[in-house]
């Protein structure tokens, strides 16, 4: 719909009538159809935090509890902790329920974030049930087979044709699998949804005195970025494929408006905080990139930080580094890890960390490896690559 200037009028003089430049046609603002809403802005995670408190501890009576270290009994008489061999702070030392031996929370690999509700054992105690070998031996598969048994020795002999045959029949066949691509996440439709989800984030990160972050940070006084190269790495690193940084560049965008993976953090009795799936994610879904500072592992030789994740193996040990999400982090620092000492472990992994070479530099991703359901917790293997982590007290 147009408007027109009162000199259009004809009232006005026959010159400004007349006058093709004497009258502007000016358009109206643009309204939205019906059927259609305006975009609206997703707050964003840093918006989130500066209005989440923390978590606070509720007792059993369901009010709040705050302990000092003035308030704390020594329980424990003279049990002394296995690893330092001190009985200092008897409010972190944890009893074994079979041997009754003593452990700071602290000394234990990794820490123990909070005391465990219900029995605990110690490594020697919590040892896994052997499993029993399912194998069956050759003599068993033949005779389950009905196959007969022949001297290799003796060949037939074949005809000039009878051997042309047989080696068209006997030439290997060359399978080429088909490389599958990373998929980008899909955030949840509900903005509520969403801001539920950020919040737990939110929460989480509070908790532990944290700042968000979706980048790998560089700190002075701790490694540089230019330490950070693949060409470091022993046996160098797989590069990330030219479709696989537009996936990676996707769910970057997305993270600038706002979008978000259908995760949830929820807080566990005995895992302390975990990652909940909040809808169901693809397999080979790009999940998250693992966050936080970047240090020389050198310097987290005696790290109390249980996420830490090995982000460069060089061949001099002193130039590896590590990724420390203490102070910095996103949604992959409450991500569990299995217990690799569990016959049950492995079933329980759903996804897992890869490092890529991204433009001349090492990133972990952490990738889905299977269909993930609406409720399910995500694990992933803490050993990929060293074989080194302990993951005894893992549930």
């Amino acid at each position: 719909m147009a408007t027109w200037n009162a000199t259009s009028s004809s009232s006005s003089s026959p010159s400004a009538a007349s006058s093709p430049t004497s009258t502007r046609r000016t358009e109206a603002p643009r309204r939205w159809p019906s059927s259609e809403s305006p975009p609206r802005k997703m707050r964003s995670i840093a918006e989130i935090m500066a209005i989440t408190a923390p978590v606070v501890d509720q007792g059993q009576d369901g009010g709040d509890v705050t302990v000092t270290s003035g308030d704390v009994v020594d329980r424990y008489g003279d049990v002394a902790c296995e690893k330092c061999g001190s009985g200092e702070r008897g409010d972190e030392l944890l009893l074994c329920d079979i041997c009754d031996k003593g452990f700071h929370m602290r000394c234990l690999r990794p820490i123990v974030v909070r005391v465990p509700i219900g029995q605990w054992l110690c490594v020697d105690c919590s040892d896994p049930l052997p499993v029993r070998c399912m194998c069956l031996s050759q003599r068993k598969i033949m005779h389950f087979f009905r196959i007969e048994k022949f001297d290799v020795t003796e060949k037939p002999e074949l005809s000039q044709e009878e051997t042309i045959k047989h080696k068209r029949k006997s030439r290997p066949l060359t399978l080429t699998k088909r490389r599958r691509r990373l998929l980008p996440f899909v955030p949840s439709k509900d903005p509520n949804q969403r801001d539920a989800q950020l919040r737990t984030l939110a929460s989480a990160l509070t908790t532990l005195k944290m700042k968000y972050s979706n980048e790998l940070t560089y700190i002075p006084g701790m490694a540089p970025r230019s330490a950070n190269q693949s060409m470091f790495e022993i046996g160098g690193v797989q590069v990330l494929s030219k479709e696989d940084i537009e996936t990676l560049e996707q769910c970057r965008a997305m993270h600038r408006v706002g979008g978000y993976p259908p995760l949830v953090v929820v807080e566990d009795q005995f895992q302390g905080f975990t990652v909940e799936a909040d809808g169901p994610i693809k397999d080979l879904t790009l999940i998250a990139e693992y966050a936080g500072d970047v240090d020389y592992l050198k310097n987290r030789a005696k790290d109390d930080c249980d996420s830490i994740m090995t982000l460069l193996l060089c061949e001099d040990p002193s130039k590896s580094l590590v990724i420390c999400p203490d102070k910095y982090g996103n949604i992959s620092r409450f991500v569990s890890g299995i217990n690799n000492h569990n016959r049950y472990g492995k079933k329980m992994q759903n996804c897992k960390c890869v490092r890529y070479s991204i433009n001349g530099e090492v990133r972990v991703l952490i990738v889905a490896t299977r269909d993930i359901s609406k409720g399910e917790r995500l694990y992933y293997d803490y050993n990929g690559y060293e074989h080194a982590y302990p993951t005894h007290h893992f549930l």
